[in-house]
């Protein structure tokens, strides 16, 4: 058992009859009253996010897991397929397991969490980035730079991503994979 205090961004806790991962949270000690730690939990069965608020020194089930390096292979349809980097066994997942599963370019390595009591994978951590190419996108004007304008643009994978208007296509481009963003074009 866990207490409010081991709260921190990636933990798992078993919370009402479900596993859910914490991806964010606050300690707030507010002058009148008793502290709480305000969190945001992801469903790692149904990828539902739910805002939750425990009393400070509430006791939470935490859930053991293991991390290991995996390599994406494909996708067919709502699966998707997995290679550990060590021991070279498969897995599959479904699409809700996944954070941003548009952003997965075949190769790319990712963190799998594995609940160590069963076995059973619960969620893939994505890279903090990614570098992919622009497949396609409008070309941008000269002299429309007075502000920050973007414009779409489809990247090698399929996903879509809001672009400044510079970008072209063809350019590698890095992703923030947590929202989705455009970060930076990348040389090589």
């Amino acid at each position: 058992m866990a207490s409010t205090s081991d709260i921190r961004n990636g933990l798992c806790i078993r919370y009402n009859h479900d596993i859910y991962k914490v991806i964010e949270f606050l300690h707030v000690k507010p002058g009148k009253g008793p502290a709480f730690v305000r969190t945001k939990l992801k469903s790692v069965t149904s990828g539902k996010v739910l805002d939750n608020t425990f009393s400070a020194g509430h006791k939470i089930e935490d859930v053991r897991v293991e991390t290991h390096k995996f390599q994406f292979l494909y996708h067919d349809g709502e699966f998707y397929h997995f290679m550990n980097v060590e021991d070279y066994t498969q897995i599959r997942l479904l699409e809700n397991a996944l954070d941003m599963p548009k952003l997965l370019k075949e190769g790319e390595i990712v963190t799998v969490l594995i609940n160590t009591e069963d076995n059973m994978p619960l969620t893939v951590d994505m890279p903090a980035s990614v570098i992919l190419e622009v497949t396609h996108t409008e070309p941008g004007l000269k002299g429309n730079t007075a502000t920050n304008a973007t414009k779409p643009a489809t990247v090698e994978t399929g996903a879509e991503v809001n672009v400044p208007l510079f970008i072209n296509e063809g350019d590698k481009i890095k992703i923030e994979t947590d929202k989705g963003t455009y970060k930076e074009r990348v040389k090589e």
